[in-house]
């Protein structure tokens, strides 16, 4: 062996020899018998070490919130409620364009009492815009009920959607139909007609200034979150007193100063035929106060 080879050899047998050193002390098998510091903490933290585990829905109380949760449920509207709110949305643009002056005078109504007087040639509005408005208001209010009731009161019937709808819209109708008639009647018996077809065009007029209210709000209804309807709900019913304050004690000053009679009738007549079916509505819906 020549003396290169040998010193070849020697580099060779010497990074052999502490290859082998680095594999006995990191590559093999630590000894079974020295302790393991990693796995004993991984076991002391894991460990249960409580009261037969009843401890546990405390220790989870008190606990760091995860990442992930239960969450819950988000409340979902039904979609033919967006598309009604469009269909109403055009009707009321359809008769603004036919009848531009007419809902400028019953906007005009609220503010000047002179455009309320009818019996004249110069008449608010004409009859079938009349029929018009009184519809979009059977339909806008059932569908304020309805997103009222279900939507936000929770209140189950024995028919829902679409049906529920236009079950409530035609009962509304029927009400205040039935009521202008009777009001009709009466100015029949008694002999006064001028007198209750002014009253009747001032409720009409009210009930359409009304509805301008609750179309926004019915909108607003079935787009907001949960957690906003009970302030929508005190704008709307405050907006809803002030126009009946407005109207009322406009048409009762007109009438008793243009009728003599026992301001006790009017007392029977305001109960009866206006605060007593809007408590009977309440309750037969279910909505009252909770």
């Amino acid at each position: 062996m020549t003396l290169l080879d040998s010193v070849a050899r020697a580099i060779k047998l010497e990074e052999k020899a502490v290859s082998d050193s680095l594999g006995l002390v990191y590559v093999l098998r630590p000894d079974s018998n020295r302790t393991n510091l990693f796995a004993d903490s991984i076991i002391k933290a894991s460990t249960y070490t409580g009261n037969h585990f009843l401890d546990l829905a405390k220790n989870a109380a008190t606990a760091k919130r995860s990442i992930l949760g239960y969450g819950h449920v988000r409340p979902a509207r039904d979609r033919w409620v967006i598309a009604v709110i469009i269909v109403l949305l055009l009707f009321t643009a359809l008769l603004n364009i036919f009848a531009t002056k007419d809902l400028s005078n019953i906007f005009i109504s609220f503010y000047s009492r002179k455009s309320t007087q009818t019996g004249k040639e110069d008449s608010p509005i004409t009859t079938w815009i009349f029929i018009g408005l009184f519809l979009l208001f059977g339909f806008t209010f059932g569908l304020f009920l309805y997103l009222l009731t279900t939507g936000y009161y929770k209140v189950y019937y024995t028919i829902s959607g679409v049906q529920l709808f236009l079950t409530l819209s035609v009962v509304i109708l029927a009400l205040f139909a039935g009521k202008f008639l009777i009001l009709k009647f009466l100015g029949f018996v008694f002999n006064i007609n001028k007198l209750v077809s002014d009253y009747i065009m001032t409720l009409s007029l009210t009930y359409f200034n009304i509805t301008f209210v609750f179309l926004p709000v019915a909108l607003c209804f079935s787009l907001i979150a949960t957690k906003f309807i009970p302030y929508l709900l005190s704008v709307t019913l405050l907006l809803s007193v002030i126009i009946f304050v407005w109207q009322y004690l406009r048409s009762s000053v007109g009438i008793i100063s243009n009728f003599q009679f026992h301001k006790f009738y009017l007392f029977v007549y305001l109960c009866a035929l206006e605060i007593c079916p809007i408590l009977i509505l309440i309750k037969a819906l279910d909505i009252g106060f909770r």
